[in-house]
């Protein structure tokens, strides 16, 4: 059995994760690489759900019965872990979306709906990168369509990185946000934030940081990142689906309007005009995801129990030691950075002139489970001339022989296809 420095102990780990112990396909044990996608969840998770809807399910906020102020309370509880895990300095400044997609699109219209200084117009211009998600594009190009206003974006180098030698050409005066990822979900890279966001300011620029391929793998400071925003998802971090979260400074949460109107994020209404709740309310209109919000709540408490510091330095190893195995299969090109300093845990690549449909569909055959596709960043697919690529990613559970597995499995990958 492999061993490489910094590993947690995985054996203990993956007693915790009951759909690791699956076989597929007749008996082949199942080698889940597919994390940047989804992860998969604790029992702990499993349980804190089970048992909010077994003892506590009820609407939240307005009820006086002791099950709505006990489902209040777990709510609410949620919202002060993911302050304290994300080291916000208030509570109030996290708003509970159902995806870092949504969240994203609540900023995207806050600014187009906004007065000044913050709207963004005809006059004004958006700046992303071509490695974004399409969860990072598609709403700034509606909001580019819908006000006028010019979209740019940095482009890539030939090794996965943001050329940022244009940078004070791209975000100039008339720059109103920008927005970018932190760790990318196709290349692994990690940008260079603060360079990015000491030119924004300078400007006077707002910026959002995608975080939904940092927060499950590495220690989140939203003050240290100095953004204005920071959007991240809870189902890649052990956490349910349908639950995200947007953190935003409080002075501009005070100042910009909502997306969304409904109960619960009003003060008070009447046939002619309403008024809004304070920050986060004002943005989570209608039942909130409540169970979703306990569950992310139990994931926290996980990670945190194992360490964000000790995540990162196994997965570190693990995606050192990945890329070193895959650079020894013959006719396999990295798209990204090929060492593992300033990279995530997810490795996309190309094998020879097989399709990555192809080669996904061959792994799965032995119990590999990878992501196939140009995983919504076809920009970065056509600016390296691919068509799509299969990506591997790891997470807290992920071991060097499931790495190990991945490389034997492309060897019979490359058999098969002769």
């Amino acid at each position: 059995m492999t061993q490489l420095p910094g590993l947690l102990d995985t054996e203990a780990i993956r007693k915790d994760f009951p759909i690791l112990d699956r076989q597929v396909h007749d008996g082949q044990k199942l080698v889940y690489l597919d994390n940047a996608a989804t992860s998969q969840k604790p029992r702990q998770v499993l349980d804190a759900l089970s048992e909010y809807y077994e003892r506590y399910n009820a609407n939240v906020h307005r009820g006086v019965h002791v099950l709505a102020e006990e489902a209040t309370a777990l709510y609410e509880g949620a919202r002060d872990k993911v302050a304290e895990f994300v080291n916000a300095p208030s509570r109030d400044e996290v708003i509970f979306t159902k995806n870092a997609s949504e969240s994203l699109n609540l900023v995207a219209n806050m600014l187009g709906w906004a007065d000044e200084p913050y709207r963004v117009d005809s006059e004004t211009e958006i700046v992303i990168t071509e490695m974004e998600h399409h969860s990072n594009i598609v709403p700034w190009q509606l909001l580019a369509q819908r006000t006028g206003a010019k979209l740019k974006w940095f482009g890539l180098t030939d090794d996965g990185r943001l050329d940022l030698s244009n940078i004070e050409q791209v975000i100039t005066e008339k720059t109103k946000i920008v927005s970018f990822v932190l760790v990318s979900n196709i290349l692994g890279t990690q940008n260079p934030v603060e360079a990015i966001v000491r030119r924004a300011q300078e400007v006077g620029a707002l910026v959002c940081v995608d975080a939904s391929q940092a927060a499950p793998h590495m220690p989140l400071d939203v003050q240290a990142l100095q953004a204005d925003f920071v959007a991240f998802t809870g189902h890649k971090m052990c956490g349910p689906t349908g639950i995200g979260v947007l953190w935003g400074r409080q002075e501009l949460l005070e100042d910009l309007p909502p997306f969304l109107g409904g109960g619960e994020m009003i003060e008070t209404v009447s046939m002619n005009s309403s008024t809004y709740a304070p920050a986060p309310h004002k943005f989570e209109a209608g039942t909130p995801p409540i169970a979703q919000a306990v569950g992310l709540g139990a994931a926290i408490d996980y990670l945190r129990s194992i360490g964000m510091d000790k995540i990162l330095a196994h997965e570190h190893a693990l995606t050192e030691y990945a890329v070193k195995r895959l650079l020894e299969v013959p006719d396999l090109r990295i798209i990204g950075p090929t060492t593992a300093e300033e990279r995530g845990a997810a490795i996309s690549f190309t094998l020879g002139d097989i399709h990555p449909h192809d080669v996904g569909q061959v792994l799965d055959e032995q119990g590999i489970a990878v992501r196939v596709g140009h995983h919504c960043a076809r920009p970065v697919c056509l600016r390296y001339g691919i068509p799509a690529t299969t990506r591997a990613s790891f997470y807290l559970y992920s071991t060097p022989a499931e790495i190990d597995a991945l490389v034997d499995g492309l060897e019979h990958v490359r058999n098969f296809f002769g």
